[in-house]
């Protein structure tokens, strides 16, 4: 079986290296390339659901939507995709974010093809998921602190998706379930002005719709 596979990187060269690595072995499809998160996501709505990745490899630190905030938006909408951190850093509070986000597996660039591959194919054959070396240790370590120094308040996702105040505020109303003239009554807006910041609101969030916009929100503390 060929699996399927998406890359999200800012880096075009990046992007042809792990692609690269992946499909010199003939057991890999790249069926998406991206360069931020909002491509990833516009894309994957364009993609019919047998071509969806079975796995994604995720950047980041990328312009717009970064990898951890793009992570946790698609795994709201593409729960049985696995996606796995591909990147430079090994630092704590990038690791926790990303598993907190939905990462199953947190890969460094400068893993051999071999060891990418075989981590791959492990991951979807049994489901576990894939840890560098170096990251492992960390993991492990950071396990220990938390045992040893229990956090009081857990470090917490931050996932705003670039909302302005504005539109928090109308996104509150939209789903107290206010149409959009009392949202314009309420904000001192007209109407059309209100329609304009939910088609907004919707774009950021990637959704379509006052429901699809309530269960992104409550999942990701958004209000």
């Amino acid at each position: 079986m060929t699996l399927k596979v998406a890359i999200v990187d800012d880096k075009g060269r990046n992007r042809l290296i792990t692609q690269d690595k992946l499909t010199r072995s003939g057991s890999f499809e790249i069926v998406l390339a991206a360069s931020d998160g909002h491509e990833f996501l516009t894309k994957m709505k364009l993609l019919p659901k047998e071509n969806l990745p079975h796995i994604v490899l995720m950047d980041l630190e990328m312009p717009g939507i970064n990898g951890i905030d793009t992570i946790a938006a698609a795994s709201t909408f593409y729960p049985d995709v696995k996606y796995v951190v591909l990147t430079i850093f090994d630092d704590d509070e990038r690791i926790f974010k990303a598993i907190k986000a939905g990462a199953c597996g947190y890969l460094l660039k400068d893993d051999t093809a071999s060891n990418l591959t075989t981590q791959m194919l492990q991951l979807h054959e049994s489901g576990v998921g894939p840890v560098s070396p170096g990251i492992a240790h960390k993991i492990l370590q950071m396990m220990h602190h938390e045992i040893s120094n229990p956090r009081t308040h857990p470090v917490e996702v931050e996932m705003n998706f670039s909302l302005t105040v504005r539109e928090r505020q109308i996104l509150q109303l939209l789903i107290d379930g206010l149409p959009y003239r009392e949202i314009g009554e309420q904000l001192h807006i007209s109407t059309n002005t209100a329609k304009k910041h939910v088609l907004n609101i919707y774009q950021k969030l990637h959704v379509n719709n006052r429901t699809q916009a309530l269960k992104l929100a409550v999942k990701n503390g958004l209000l």
